[in-house]
């Protein structure tokens, strides 16, 4: 029975990777063993290094180095918890402006980026900098967690290994996705919930073959961390369990509230990054306000600085009072968007445990009371809230479950954690249809989920597609006029403009048929300007196709009127952005073809092919010009209607040997890059050659 069990997975990984063979398997595994070797020691450094910070800061100052960071805090005078987090804010924002940005924020949409949409490739001085950027930030109190930085710099540490081994792009995401594994496991002694949470958020998308370099990675990092760490749960709590089968109607009460938490959570975060998003301030100097913030909300409940476990612990054992528990709910929610919005570095997965801890220990108090033969002590229901919330702010519900889990160790409360983790997740994702993950990259302009498919209309602008062919009427045209041009006129709607050639109006055909009921009474009195709609939207010349057609689908128009500088110029159909939609799938396909064709064969026969339609596909030199440009700075398609298709490019170790690159807008053109570029014979024509 077990054979043929085995012999099922094994049938398994094979049908679900076609390209990889028995030894490419085995040298996944290897990696991943390598990856999470190496990202289990990140981990445990970048711990240590938290702590090293911690205890500068407060330890010296409150003069009990070794302790806890919550028992430093509170032996610390008020001007002091307000210094360290502003001295901590202005380090962090120096090193995030001048080293990398992407040490900014959460860190794990800018792996799920690079997963997506980079090919897992990710800069190798992230690991330091996002390392020393949030080990400042959570060790001088910033209230924020250290998941989200584990994670990157675990990803960062795959994505360098995997380029320096020269690994293809789906073998590299593989690998970023086993630093990932391998930073959650060793920070949280969770080896399950670290492969999970690879596959669920990092990837999103479960097989096989990804799966098994991923457990060899978590188990490596957890086995490091055990060995240097100790083997224990990140909370110590007594044995809960579920009283009686009723009570799982209170764990939906708290699925419901956790999941209005998750969605207010998200949503006040957000609302930060755009209120400090608007100062007009070096943006080193707005970490160090947020920082003065965090000590100023810290004065009143110290608790919010740093990771915050201690104080999860306090609730998980029932030593807090419900008064206490709700004012560090909106206070944790405040500090952590604060910290983050304000450019600090950090993780959102603490602060998401904290929030559910003082939201299930609060109502868990309430229920209690009032049943106190037939609930679980209170701080079953902070251990179950802590679940529930990280389920609704991540949308990952099977990591929320298994996290939770391996972090108390206790399998006895299971059934309401589920119970309440999917009501949070439901209650979360019906009020907000982005995760706190997701949301950052869709405010950027990227859905990842969708793939390169859903993102081709960000590269088009609205001059691309536009008719300059459009019907303009005065202000004080009469009705005679209106409808005489109306019924010669192939256009549903006419656009009002004055002398300056600035819209005032537009009036379709819905607009002009009620009065014409009434036109011989009438067509001598009323003119344009008392038809008009005044209320319309307009579009710039410059915005994306993809903001387009949102506008489409949210106010349900057929064609919109495009300014140029306060002025009307054009019209932008519907019709006309879902052709130039599917065009560019079109070229996406042939690309991606292409691409596999020429990869295969190695090499190319004819540097030019004839396609139908008077389209071409050229092999060209880079010109110098182009050269440590990326093709989004290049701008091919507007200025030669050429579209790469795919990059040949000379290995570093054999010039003989080439390898062809998928291009995105970010890929750099490097010297002796050969273009295989795509577009119509005559504008190819223009294309330049040096």
């Amino acid at each position: 029975m077990k054979g043929d069990f085995f012999s099922k997975i094994l049938k398994g990984v094979n049908k679900t990777s076609v390209a990889f063979t028995r030894y490419e398997q085995l040298f996944m595994i290897v990696m991943g063993g390598i990856v999470g070797a190496v990202g289990g020691y990140g981990a445990i450094g970048f711990r240590k290094l938290i702590a090293v910070f911690a205890q500068f800061g407060w330890g010296s100052l409150a003069g009990m180095e070794g302790k806890e960071m919550l028992v430093m805090v509170l032996a610390t005078p008020f001007w002091i918890k307000l210094l360290i987090p502003t001295i901590g804010g202005l380090l962090v924002g120096i090193i995030v402006y001048f080293f990398a940005q992407e040490a900014k924020g959460h860190g794990v949409p800018e792996v799920m980026e690079a997963v997506a949409l980079k090919n897992g490739r990710m800069r190798t001085r992230v690991v330091f900098a996002k390392a020393f950027a949030s080990a400042i930030c959570i060790g001088s109190g910033g209230s924020v967690g250290r998941e989200g930085p584990i994670v990157q710099i675990g990803s960062a540490i795959g994505s360098a290994i995997g380029r320096l081994m020269k690994i293809s792009a789906a073998r590299l995401r593989i690998l970023v996705a086993c630093g990932a594994a391998a930073g959650i496991a060793a920070t949280f002694n969770a080896p399950m919930a670290g492969a999970l949470f690879s596959l669920e958020i990092i990837l999103s998308e479960f097989a096989a073959y990804q799966f098994i370099p991923i457990v060899v990675s978590s188990v490596v990092a957890t086995a490091l961390s055990r060995h240097y760490l100790g083997n224990f749960p990140a909370f110590e709590i007594p044995a809960y369990d579920l009283l009686h089968y009723s009570e799982l109607l209170l764990y939906l009460i708290l699925g419901l509230l956790a999941g209005v938490v998750a969605y207010t959570f998200i949503r006040v975060l957000y609302g930060m990054e755009d209120f400090f998003e608007g100062w007009k301030l070096p943006e080193y100097i707005k970490p160090a306000i947020g920082g003065a913030i965090i000590g100023c909300i810290g004065i009143f409940f110290p608790q919010i600085f740093g990771v915050g476990y201690e104080s999860v612990t306090q609730v998980l054992r029932g030593e807090m009072l419900g008064i206490m528990l709700i004012g560090l709910l909106v206070a944790k929610i405040l500090a952590t968007s604060i910290s983050i919005g304000s450019g600090g570095s950090g993780g959102i997965f603490a602060p998401s445990i904290f929030m559910g801890a003082v939201l299930g220990g609060a109502f868990g108090q309430i229920v209690h009371t009032l049943f106190p033969y037939t609930t679980a002590s209170p701080g079953a229901y902070a251990l179950v809230g802590m679940g529930a919330v990280v389920a609704g702010t991540t949308r990952a519900p099977i990591t929320a479950m298994l996290i939770i889990f391996e972090m108390t160790a206790n399998y006895r409360i299971i059934l309401p954690l589920m119970f309440a983790c999917i009501i949070g997740l439901v209650i979360s994702a019906h009020l907000s249809r982005e995760s706190i993950y997701t949301l950052k990259l869709i405010r950027k302009g990227l859905n990842i989920y969708g793939g390169k498919e859903l993102n081709v209309l960000k590269h088009l602008k609205v001059s691309q597609v536009m008719i300059p062919d459009i019907e303009l009427v005065s202000p004080s045209a009469p009705l005679t006029e209106l409808a005489t041009r109306m019924m010669a006129s192939s256009h549903p709607h006419f656009f009002v403009v004055g002398n300056d050639n600035r819209i005032q109006g537009h009036i379709s055909l819905e607009n002009l048929r009620p009065i014409l009921k009434d036109y011989e009474t009438v067509h001598d009195v009323v003119i344009a300007s008392d038809l008009m709609d005044q209320e319309m939207t307009v579009v710039n010349t410059k915005e994306s196709l993809d903001m387009v057609m949102q506008l489409y689908g949210k106010f349900e128009l057929d064609q919109i009127p495009v300014v140029d500088k306060g002025q009307l110029v054009g019209t932008i159909r519907r019709s006309d952005v879902i052709e130039a939609y599917n065009r560019e799938i079109f070229k996406l396909d042939m690309a991606s073809g292409l691409a596999t064709s020429f990869r295969l064969q190695q090499k190319i026969h004819s540097q030019r092919l004839a396609l139908v339609g008077g389209f071409l596909v050229l092999e060209v030199t880079a010109p110098r010009i182009f050269l440590s440009k990326s093709l989004g700075e290049l701008k091919l398609r507007e200025r030669f209607g050429a579209t790469v298709l795919t990059i040949k490019r000379e290995t570093k170790e054999r010039s003989d040997k080439v390898s062809y690159i998928l291009p995105t807008p970010s890929t750099i053109i490097e010297e002796g890059d050969m273009l295989i570029i795509f577009g119509l014979k005559e504008n190819l024509s223009s294309f330049p050659h040096d």
